[in-house]
């Protein structure tokens, strides 16, 4: 029997598996990145794009901790949208259109040359079990990897099945063979799983679109980036093209409701209710007319286009018809069949903070295993496991993210504790400090963090640091300066005539107040690259907001690190409703905060649970 060594295993080389691989090997660790197919390195099995509302602030706090998710991105963005533009900046989402082989090219580019990493192929079909410990994994043909960490980023495979109306196979994606045998095997160790479901749209040949007739949508004049590491676009820019469905779309669609996968009965799994299927809209929102729908490109060298808004489980005769009936798509050519996949995940609750399980020590899951959706929210996990496994193994501290400094601490926090109902998505709502976690400020947040934890190398930390000293010198100046309302309203910045001095930093708080306003004032903020003046004035602008939520968060925060013992009995807590004892107890918060985060908690129940604390604590010194 062959074996092979490692620090750390990494199962799937999707996104969060190549940026837990990236994450423990550029960390130090040797780490062996596996998968069905080598060649199926970063796939981007969905839609072709990165980023947007919410997903955007995850791609750059990844990219802020030195992750390969933005870099990717932006070798690979062949259309750049800053979304929500006209809104706060702690809204705006980056999101760019990926060019799929440049992407899947870049990633095996950047994987190959990173030192202690190993691609090995092969089927995944046990875990190597030592007691209660997994040490590494066993490979269908009778080889064995062996690692103190074993992390499982198995995306739709795990048990997965894919419908076409009537049609049903198994597999992760189409044309490729479902993890079975390891999803039997995961189900001998008691874990608690469910099932969910996505799905995807038909993919259509360009050279039969009329795209003479559409309206067609380029990118921002001013792209903005998903790494911090970048200030342009590298390949051609492309347009994309917007039709809608139309009341013939939604007939025949409504005539073949029974013959869908999902409507016919034969799909078990919860979809994502953000994210619905065409049929969902048809039957949701029968009083809408029409619903929009996006042409994107899948490359600059690709024919296919990706119909974004179109996802269908129906036969691929209804697909060819419905999508015809839409405009500028009469004559359409459908070279892949929509179609909706299910897959087992793994109840997150019962997963610590690194995303490993409870239960099982050495075995950390990352990605749709834990019932999330997108790529971006799948890469953060990986990169939040892969950091942690290669600091067990090299003996330091955790990395430490929570809700407070990033949005991917707000995401585990939620999955660990709230658990999902339905594939978890991250929204910018989701955040309680969203003004604080913008996506602009993820490397002031995150990158001296990741630095401590050893993961941020040289030359992101040297680029960092000239930025933040760069954005300290505007601050210093703006500190400094006291304009007199006189002053001000010479330069055009409409103040109150109250005899009171302002420094910069306040007057960058009003209305169409810039600091090329304030140069006139003080000609030393000149010469300062864009991208420095516009952190620092998004910083000005959300400094008073930010101050009071952080007191706030202070009058909060002594009773919120109460921790909670693990041996907690919620059964003797006076006045806990019988629904919150058995949701507690499943739940297993570590602490007030935690426990303050769970659906349905209310005030009362956290000061009774604190109160019962409290009592344990003088019975215990008695």
């Amino acid at each position: 029997m062959k074996q092979s060594e490692f620090d750390t295993v990494v199962v799937g080389a999707g996104h969060a598996g190549c940026e837990a691989a990236f994450a423990a090997a550029r960390m130090g660790c040797k780490t062996a990145l596996v998968s069905l197919k080598v060649t199926d390195i970063g796939t981007l099995s969905c839609n072709p794009a990165m980023g947007g509302l919410g997903k955007g602030h995850l791609v750059k706090e990844i990219d802020a901790l030195d992750g390969v998710m933005g870099r990717l991105s932006d070798l690979s963005g062949i259309q750049f949208r800053l979304l929500n533009r006209r809104k706060g900046p702690a809204v705006r989402g980056p999101r760019a259109q990926i060019d799929r082989a440049l992407y899947k090219r870049n990633a095996v580019n950047f994987l190959q040359v990173q030192e202690n990493l190993s691609f090995l192929e092969g089927e995944v079909v046990d875990l190597i079990q030592s007691n209660h410990s997994v040490r590494g994994i066993r490979l269908a043909d009778g080889s064995e990897i062996r690692a103190p960490k074993t992390i499982l980023t198995t995306g739709t495979f795990l048990k997965g099945i894919i419908h076409i109306g009537d049609r049903s196979m198994e597999a992760g994606r189409l044309g490729d063979k479902a993890s079975v045998r390891l999803g039997d095997r995961l189900r001998d160790y008691g874990l608690s799983f469910g099932r969910l479901k996505t799905g995807t749209p038909p993919r259509l040949n360009s050279n039969t679109i009329n795209w003479n007739i559409l309206e067609m949508q380029p990118g921002d004049a001013d792209p903005a980036m998903l790494s911090f590491m970048n200030r342009a676009p590298v390949v051609d820019q492309v347009s994309c093209g917007i039709t809608h469905t139309n009341e013939k779309t939604h007939s025949i669609i409504r005539d073949n409701l029974d013959r869908s996968a999902m409507y016919g009965g034969m799909i078990d799994g919860v979809g994502p209710r953000y994210c619905p299927s065409i049929e969902d809209k048809v039957v949701r929102f029968a009083e809408k007319e029409s619903h929009q729908i996006f042409l994107e490109p899948e490359g600059l060298t690709s024919q296919t286009v990706y119909p974004n808004g179109i996802s269908t489980s129906l036969p691929e005769e209804v697909q060819f018809d419905y999508v015809r009936s839409i405009v500028g798509l009469e004559d359409v050519e459908i070279l892949q069949p929509g179609y909706a996949v299910e897959y087992d995940y793994v109840d997150p609750r019962g997963l610590n903070r690194d995303l490993s399980l409870r239960d099982i020590e050495g075995l950390h899951l990352a990605g749709q295993i834990n019932g999330t959706t997108g790529y971006e929210e799948a890469a953060a996990q990986g990169l939040v496991a892969g950091l942690a496994c290669a600091a067990w193994v090299q003996g330091k501290a955790p990395l430490g993210l929570d809700r407070r400094n990033s949005y991917i601490g707000v995401m585990i926090d939620d999955l660990i504790v709230r658990g999902v109902s339905e594939p978890y998505r991250m929204f910018t709502s989701r955040a309680e400090n969203r003004l604080l976690l913008r996506s602009d400020n993820a490397d002031q947040r995150l990158t001296p963090l990741g630095r401590k934890a050893g993961c941020v190398e040289e030359r992101r930390w040297r680029a960092f640091s000239e930025k933040a000293r760069q954005i300290d010198g505007i601050n210093e100046i703006l500190s400094n300066l006291s304009v007199s309302p006189q002053a001000a309203l010479k330069a055009g910045i409409t103040v109150a005539k109250d005899g009171k001095k302002r420094t910069g930093r306040e007057l960058l708080a009003f209305p169409d107040v810039g600091l090329s306003e304030l140069t006139k004032v003080a000609p030393d903020l000149c010469g300062f690259p864009a991208q420095i003046t516009e952190q620092a004035e998004n910083d000005a602008v959300y400094l008073h907001y930010i101050e009071r939520q952080e007191k706030h968060n202070t009058s909060l925060q002594s009773d919120y690190a109460v921790k909670i013992p693990e041996a907690f009995d919620y059964n003797v807590v006076p006045g806990l409703s019988g629904e919150l004892t058995e949701k507690l107890t499943k739940a297993r918060p570590g602490s007030l905060g935690e426990m303050s985060n769970i659906e349905g908690i209310t005030p009362a129940a956290m000061t009774a649970v604190l109160l019962q604390i409290k009592r344990n604590s003088i019975k215990d010194a008695v």
